[in-house]
């Protein structure tokens, strides 16, 4: 069977969902298709909770997030749910990754409290804090099982055909359109959005020229407090060298999931992989976790209560790929920092939909 519609989402993660739910907002047909059933944990989008921060080294995401904010606000009227709270964040460790983001705060109109480590480990008691420390109210957590189902939720309300368990077998490019195929059905649009995370290679990879990706597994842990009463920030700790040109390189981030404990992740506990073998988890890389919680955080105890893993698949400087090629948009992948930007994503998608431009960093190829 084939079928035309003005659009086709292929991956139904966070992206994906954003991405639906604008582009049937705009006023198109939209057919969105993912190859795992919902709520599936195969990809980068399930779990509990995120970081949510306005706090960047790089400004051009501080300008993101805070586009972000009001889109969050409007899903969550939408969806009749709580899905952004803004606790507070806080970013400690290399000074000059410190003085950098707290300048950003302030150009972008947000609060930034710095602090000595000894002042912040007075007000947290539970953490330990390293070299220098800086404070935004305006960050927080937002829930992301909770997100992905809200979007798909909204999306179909509007009219969106979201189909789960139906993987893309082929895309090709006939003119200025796309038609995609899945096992059964065929659809013909002048619109693909790939948002397919750590698979994008598999879709697109014969057809659009790509940055150099890697796909790593993460895995972070949560951690119970080992006293009532203490509170606990969502938090970066930054090492000395940035990875990439997003200045996004850290030792450790963190945040509380209430009725869980405090999540953790990211000191030593990534390994490349390939997104087709599902991964478990590596009781090598926990326990560099756990040293790392025992070193770090007096108020947590450092036997983790749950394990998970999660892909990441960025590129070599960090920044996200989000641009268009003919009739193809990819909206994929974000480096491991994405979900806080979710419906700003979505929205734009719907601008290089609509023949907009895209920001220079997160431009094919590069």
């Amino acid at each position: 069977m084939t079928e035309r519609v003005d659009a086709v989402v292929v991956g139904l993660g966070a992206m994906g969902g954003a991405a639906a739910w604008q582009l049937v907002a705009s006023g198109r047909s939209v057919v969105g298709l993912e190859q795992f059933e919902p709520g599936h944990h195969r990809g980068s989008s399930h779990g509990a909770t995120r970081i949510f921060r306005v706090a960047y080294r790089d400004s051009r995401y501080v300008e993101f997030a805070t586009a972000a904010l009001p889109l969050w606000r409007e899903l969550e009227d939408l969806s009749n749910e709580v899905l952004l709270e803004q606790v507070g964040q806080l970013d400690h460790g290399d000074s000059r990754a410190i003085s950098e983001v707290a300048e950003n705060l302030r150009l972008g109109g947000f609060s930034a409290e710095e602090l000595a480590p000894a002042e912040a480990a007075e007000r947290w008691p539970g953490m330990r804090f390293d070299e220098a420390v800086v404070v935004s109210k305006d960050g927080g957590r937002v829930w992301a099982d909770r997100t992905v189902q809200a979007l798909a939720r909204v999306a179909t309300a509007m009219g969106a055909d979201l189909r789960y368990s139906t993987p893309v077998i082929k895309i090709e490019l006939v003119g200025n359109e796309a038609v995609v195929h899945s096992d059964n059905h065929t659809w013909v649009t002048p619109l693909v959005v790939v948002s397919a995370g750590a698979w994008v290679e598999h879709v697109l990879g014969q057809i659009i020229e790509l940055p150099a990706l890697q796909v790593i597994s993460e895995q972070p842990s949560h951690f119970v407090p080992n006293r009532v009463g203490l509170e606990w920030p969502s938090f970066l700790h930054h090492s000395p060298d940035a990875a990439g040109s997003a200045g996004l390189g850290f030792a450790a981030y963190g945040l509380e999931t209430p009725g869980l404990g405090v999540k953790v992740g990211g000191f030593g506990t990534s390994a490349p992989t390939d997104p087709q073998v599902s991964e478990s988890v590596d009781p090598l890389r926990a326990k560099v976790l756990s040293d790392y919680v025992n070193d770090w955080f007096p108020g947590l105890d450092p036997k983790p209560i749950d394990t998970t893993t999660c892909l990441f698949t960025s590129t070599a400087d960090e920044h996200f790929v989000l641009d268009r090629r003919g009739p193809v948009v990819v909206c994929s992948p974000c480096s491991g920092h994405g979900f806080k930007f979710v419906p700003a994503v979505g929205q734009a998608v719907v601008n290089l939909a609509n023949g907009g431009s895209t920001n220079p960093a997160w431009r094919l190829p590069r």
